[in-house]
């Protein structure tokens, strides 16, 4: 199924994902004076397809682009958006790694067999990739080590690079104006640690998540869902999780 362009609000837009290649959700923020997106997508084609999905809707390309943390199909993309990129410092960190990673089929075979990476990403990104040279990997302009906050003009973003149950290096978005939280994959299980929960890095997020008044809660690979939904979900996390 095609990806689609949805409004959620007047300020609030989202590029759908695909299950095949796993592709995530993309966010577009409209404010006054500029435009943010959340996450840079798998690929030169994935954020081509959203810039002209956002052209057609006759708005601004966006002057930012917000990435939620540092795994492939959220940040391959980054060589070819407009604009400045954000990031954690992690999520710098990890990409400096990458960018220094060879991409033949043997090489990624190499990194799955060491523990670097996992199968199901090979997989993924063969699938985008049919020449597997055209993979090109740059590092993020602007750093997030703590908190940061962007003025729109009549929109505030609040940035916060923290620990997250998926990765370490996870940047979230809030708007109070629309009591939104962007998580990105956040909430997933460690996949590059054998896909476990543990209970205290759940605690800890649950924690944060519960520090915000949410309406809206936006996730990496699914529709939006709201605050009652993110908690019967953890709970359902904490069931599982181990020490």
């Amino acid at each position: 199924m095609a990806s689609e362009f949805v409004k959620v609000t007047d300020k609030i837009f989202f590029f759908s994902g695909e299950q095949e290649t796993d592709r995530p959700f993309l966010y577009y923020i409209k404010g006054r004076d500029y435009s943010v997106a959340i996450d840079a997508g798998q690929s030169k084609e994935h954020v081509e397809q959203f810039y002209s999905v956002i052209q057609k809707e006759g708005l601004r390309l966006p002057q930012y682009t917000i990435i939620t943390h540092w795994h492939w199909d959220h940040s391959f993309g980054l060589p070819y958006i407009q604009g400045e990129s954000i990031s954690s410092q992690l999520t710098r960190q990890q990409l400096e790694v990458v960018s220094n990673w060879k991409w033949t089929k043997k090489d990624m075979e190499q990194r799955v067999k060491d523990g670097t990476d996992i199968e199901f990403v090979n997989e993924c990104i063969q699938k985008v990739y049919s020449d597997l040279s055209k993979i090109k990997i740059v590092t993020t302009d602007i750093i997030v080590n703590d908190n940061m906050k962007l003025d729109l003009g009549d929109i505030q973003l609040e940035l916060y690079a923290r620990d997250s149950i998926h990765s370490r290096d996870a940047l979230f978005v809030y708007i109070p104006h629309e009591k939104a939280l962007f998580v990105g994959d956040a909430d997933c299980e460690d996949l590059y640690n054998g896909g476990e929960v543990k209970i205290d890095r759940l605690k800890a997020y649950r924690e944060f998540v519960n520090n915000f008044e949410i309406e809206r809660y936006f996730l990496g690979h699914d529709v939006p869902d709201n605050i009652e939904g993110v908690n019967n979900y953890l709970d359902e996390l904490e069931n599982n999780a181990i020490e």
